[in-house]
């Protein structure tokens, strides 16, 4: 296990400090979970998948924490736990859970979701030998990559599941699906399965990361059927050179991944009837023709469970199932002075103790026709702590927005803005405590060492701290 695991004392020492305080009286800045808004993000995602009888594999990399991965596979739940990481320590991290899981008769498989190279070779190897068989999945978009997997798979003592990362049109990583380059790597990894037995060429896998800029009801559900589509064309080639081959078509990114929470898929005719009008029955279709081909589908994402201001943006889901008040993350941060009459219009500006380090710097990408009227700064602040007033995102945003904002980062520093008539401000005084909403909750919580988590079920409680989630750290 990695030197820096996150140990039991540690949760232990941090529940002791922060266990029945209040967030008024906690230090600043801090990353802040609300647990009822996880535990329904993630039950959403799990009746979804149920309801339409697809395959779940949850991505852990957005929170680091073994708490909110039991709440991502169904703690009580007896389905296969899949799982995927992007860093070898988030592996190592979650090892002991995994093996907790075995214990109890569940098939577990991890997939290491990056590219495989080859320093990561030893651990995984490691870590693949702890589980048995068919516990890890690792990923390819190059033949020079197998010498990796069957490195591990020496390492282990059994053949590694491998899938093909496919470049769904976004251009970070994978290979092309009607490219030589695809053809190729299709043949090298049949080649190490058949001839050399180092692997299994298990499945085919995208991440239609674009779907982040999705600004339209059902542009992420029409996302989501490209996905698959691309994926059975990379399928039928390695059919076609392998016939029957069993395979696994993993897509997702949260907004494709959760636009198949939408109420009206696989539901009753009569449901769908009465539901709003819906391009629903295209992607039904699909899944329909998938299975039948004999094909098992698969759906992937991890910013789900907290949510964010970049996730609000895309109108990926039913408008009943996606507002601000699914938002469970936020950065506690605090007023540090005021500057009035230094804003726009006269407006004021303030300074908060949460810039670019607690809150990233990854913006909402402005896909307005009106460049610079959507929102474009680096967090909005929640209602909350005496800004009960202030405007919340609604039904038109990232386009209409307004209120207290982050307008400007540098490294500790936010500065907030008003966004609205000087009339109109909500007071702000030093030393208030304010929450932030972030735009990526991935980037947010990268440098903090834990979450404290609040319940806002618990009426007249709802900021007294419940538990301590520590994150992992490291590569």
């Amino acid at each position: 296990m990695a030197a820096n695991t996150p140990s039991t004392d540690l949760k232990e020492q941090l529940k002791a400090k922060f266990v029945g305080q209040s967030l008024g009286a906690i230090n600043t800045p801090a990353a802040v979970l609300d647990l009822a808004k996880v535990e329904v993000n993630c039950e959403r995602m799990l009746d979804a998948t149920d309801k339409l009888k697809l395959s779940w594999r949850a991505h852990i990399k957005s929170h680091k924490t073994t708490e909110l991965t039991r709440l991502q596979i169904g703690h009580e739940r007896t389905t296969p736990v899949s799982i995927i990481t992007s860093t070898v320590i988030e592996a190592e991290n979650i090892l002991p859970l995994l093996q907790e899981y075995q214990s109890k008769g569940r098939h577990v498989n991890l997939l290491f979701a990056f590219p495989l190279f080859p320093s990561a070779v030893s651990r995984l190897a490691c870590f693949a030998s702890q589980l048995g068989p068919s516990s890890l999945s690792v990923m390819v978009d190059h033949p020079d990559q197998l010498a990796s997997v069957a490195a591990i798979a020496r390492g282990s003592g059994h053949p590694l599941l491998v899938f093909i990362k496919i470049d769904a049109n976004y251009g970070r990583a994978g290979v092309v699906q009607d490219s030589p380059a695809c053809a190729r790597l299709i043949d090298a990894v049949l080649a190490a399965e058949q001839e050399a037995g180092t692997c299994l060429l298990y499945g085919v896998y995208c991440h239609a990361g674009q779907s982040y800029g999705a600004r339209e009801d059902w542009a992420a559900m029409h996302a989501l059927a490209a996905e698959f589509a691309e994926l059975s064309k990379v399928a039928a080639l390695v059919r076609a050179k392998s016939p029957g081959h069993p395979l696994v078509l993993s897509v997702g990114a949260t907004p494709t991944a959760t636009t198949i929470q939408h109420p009206t898929l696989g539901a009753t005719a009569e449901t769908a009837a009465t539901s709003s009008a819906a391009p629903t029955h295209e992607i039904e279709r699909l899944f329909a023709e998938l299975k039948r081909d004999g094909f098992t589908l698969e759906v992937h994402a991890g910013v789900y469970p907290t949510l964010d201001l970049q996730q609000l943006a895309t109108h990926a889901r039913d408008s009943s199932l996606m507002t601000y008040e699914d938002i469970a993350i936020s950065v506690l941060a605090e007023v540090a002075s005021i500057y009035p009459g230094r804003g726009a219009q006269g407006t004021t500006e303030a300074l908060i103790n949460a810039g670019c380090l607690a809150l990233g710097r990854e913006p909402v990408t402005d896909k307005g026709a009106v460049p610079g009227r959507d929102f474009s700064g680096w967090g909005i602040l929640m209602p909350w702590g005496g800004l009960e007033n202030n405007p919340t995102p609604g039904p038109e945003f990232p386009r209409v927005h307004g209120g207290w904002q982050v307008g400007k980062v540098s490294q500790e520093h936010g500065i907030l803005v008003w966004k609205g008539s000087k009339e109109d401000e909500v007071p702000l005084r030093i030393g208030q405590k304010v929450r932030v909403w972030p735009n990526h909750s991935c980037i947010a919580g990268a440098c903090f060492d834990w979450y404290l988590v609040v319940d806002s079920r618990n009426k007249g409680r709802e900021d007294e701290v419940v538990d301590v989630w520590p994150r992992w750290r490291g590569w």
